[in-house]
């Protein structure tokens, strides 16, 4: 195989992945992809700025911004301003919230924890992915 074929099929890969789970929210009733990584990543039990979920999953900050203030009107999130910053604020599921990713994230998690069964060494797959990532990032450099 060569570079340029390598590449292409990785990026294939890629968005076919992607595209994966466009169609489980589709189904879910998760219009956007990126609702679905947000509620995704707001449901991991940890504390969040909406900066980290975006440099995190690579969500522009207008699209998060957007997403989120609708999950606030809805009254799924809250917004609190983290201390000793000016504009950073950390982003809570409420109740209702919790209830809405559980109701959407319940069976996605089912169907990950089946393929995951099947996996011989994740954590390698991770870190030869991570591996790669870091070596990607020289294509954004001048």
């Amino acid at each position: 195989m060569e570079s340029k074929e390598f590449f292409y099929e990785i990026g294939k890969l890629i968005y076919q992945i992607d595209n994966c789970y466009e169609e489980y929210g589709k189904k879910s009733s998760v219009n956007s992809p990126n609702l679905l990584w947000i509620l995704y990543a707001l449901n991991d039990g940890k504390m969040h700025t909406q900066k980290s979920v975006c440099d995190e999953w690579q969500i522009p900050r207008s699209t998060a911004n957007t997403i989120i203030k609708e999950l606030e009107e809805k009254g799924f999130v809250e917004l609190n301003h983290l201390e000793g910053t000016r504009r950073e604020k950390l982003i809570f599921l409420t109740d209702e919230g919790k209830k809405y990713a559980e109701k959407v994230l319940s069976n996605l998690y089912k169907k990950e924890n089946k393929i995951f069964k099947e996996i011989k060494d994740p954590t390698k797959i991770i870190q030869d992915l991570q591996g790669f990532l870091q070596k990607l990032e020289i294509l954004g450099e001048d």
